[in-house]
């Protein structure tokens, strides 16, 4: 389980609404300072992200908590949000050129390259619908636990 801490910011039933600091990993490396991770994290900053997760626990606002997902879907959401976008992208783009090819004795490339931006955007799209309406628990943030004191004191910093 890849565990995230969080302050609840809204309770409604079994969801909640939750803020999360983006962290990197910098700090923890030799090459902080000539790192262009650590270049990019200090100028745009650890930015905080609000998420609706479910609340089994029965969690109320401002309490500090433990996030969770499951391992497993991380390698398939990482494989739905690359690879689809990227597949729609070579097949559209392929469809495109043949078909130009097929009706018109000009360039395909121009048609080649408007097919593949628009099956990019579908792809796009369609991983956007996909996550939003999959009801699969698998890919599904929840809130594991309380936060101990030790744990408060690592959000806090």
């Amino acid at each position: 389980m890849i565990e995230e801490p969080a302050i609840v910011i809204e309770s409604r039933g079994d969801l909640a609404r939750v803020e999360t600091q983006r962290k990197t990993t910098c700090g923890g490396c030799a090459a902080t300072n000539t790192c262009g991770t650590s270049v990019l994290a200090k100028v745009f900053g650890q930015k905080r992200t609000i998420l609706t997760v479910r609340n089994p626990i029965g969690a109320d606002a401002g309490e500090q908590v433990i996030l969770g997902l499951p391992e497993a879907s991380l390698p398939k959401a990482s494989f739905l949000l690359y690879i689809l976008p990227l597949l729609s992208l070579l097949i559209f783009s392929l469809l495109g050129e043949w078909a130009w090819g097929l009706f018109f004795a000009t360039s395909t490339e121009p048609a080649a390259i408007v097919c593949g931006l628009l099956g990019l955007l579908m792809g796009l799209k369609g991983v956007g619908l996909y996550t939003r309406n999959n009801t699969n628990q698998n890919y599904q943030t929840v809130i594991l636990r309380r936060a101990d004191q030790a744990t408060v004191n690592f959000i806090a910093r």
